[in-house]
């Protein structure tokens, strides 16, 4: 079963969107690219969710 994590051998800030890549299994930079876009069509709500996801979902060494 798979199950999402904040990845932590490639993570830039906190890991949620490298760990979503993963558990899509797609390049990182496709969703982070993604991200920014995106961000930029919703304004803040996009970083509200980021930062509250950093919080919710679990460390990737967390899990094992």
């Amino acid at each position: 079963m798979k199950r999402l994590y904040r990845s932590e051998k490639d993570r830039m800030l906190g890991g949620v969107l490298a760990g979503i890549a993963e558990y899509f299994n797609i390049d990182p930079t496709i969703v982070r690219l993604l991200f920014v876009v995106l961000f930029f069509v919703t304004n803040i709500f996009l970083l509200v969710a980021y930062v509250i996801a950093i919080f919710i979902i679990p460390n990737e060494s967390g899990l094992r």
